[in-house]
């Protein structure tokens, strides 16, 4: 394709997955600060494979991220999962955290918005799961901003092995920008407090529930 039919491949494929998630899941979007101007890293809580759908879709910038290739097998929802800014890794790359650094930290350097699950992997019962040290280290030393945001009701709607999306409501909240280039003088410490503060943040947005969720901590 060329870059003008990619463009508008994408707009179509995110307008489609934004408008059957707000019909199909009643998904609601909360927004606590403006985006940064320049590009961002966005780190969210993982519980199911809906999970990169439903940002792609909200995100008002498109994001890249890392996705096995298994996903891109169904020839049309790879196609879409790939307009969105999915990009296909082997499992034995995806589980390389060189290869997943230098990745993240060429997109930050080309001006692309990326899309980070600091849990590492997805949470097998829906609770937050500890966080893994990657996303600090590609946050201090791109220094870009951090865009938090917590995904309610992805795990109940389609769990881990599950093939179909239930007809459940879906809420996404983003919270308030991290500037990462405040840690980044401290060095190793930095990387820990970055950590504990992106975790404190986690938890505090899966408290900020919207009209229609039921109460679930993390």
């Amino acid at each position: 394709m060329t870059t003008y039919w990619n463009r508008v491949f994408y707009f179509f494929v995110k307008w489609f997955f934004f408008i059957a998630l707000k019909v199909y899941n009643r998904l609601t979007i909360k927004w606590t600060s403006p985006l940064p101007e320049r590009n961002v890293i966005v780190v969210a809580n993982h519980t199911s494979n809906l999970d990169p759908v439903i940002l792609g879709a909200v995100f008002p910038r498109r994001l890249r991220y890392l996705a096995k290739e298994e996903l891109f097998k169904p020839f049309i929802f790879g196609n879409m999962v790939r307009a969105l800014g999915s990009i296909p890794v082997r499992k034995s790359d995806s589980q390389s955290a060189g290869t997943a650094l230098r990745t993240f930290l060429k997109l930050l350097e080309g001006g692309e918005n990326v899309l980070l699950f600091p849990e590492g992997s997805r949470s097998l019962d829906g609770k937050l799961q500890p966080l893994e040290a990657g996303v600090a280290l590609i946050a201090l030393r791109s220094g870009a901003p951090i865009v938090p945001a917590f995904i309610s009701g992805a795990f109940d709607a389609m769990p881990p092995g599950s093939r179909w999306v239930k007809p459940l409501h879906l809420s996404i909240v983003f919270g308030d920008t991290i500037d990462s280039g405040k840690y980044i003088p401290f060095g190793k410490e930095g990387r820990e407090m970055l950590l504990r503060d992106l975790n404190e943040v986690f938890i505090s947005l899966s408290k900020s529930r919207l009209p229609g969720e039921s109460r679930k901590d993390p």
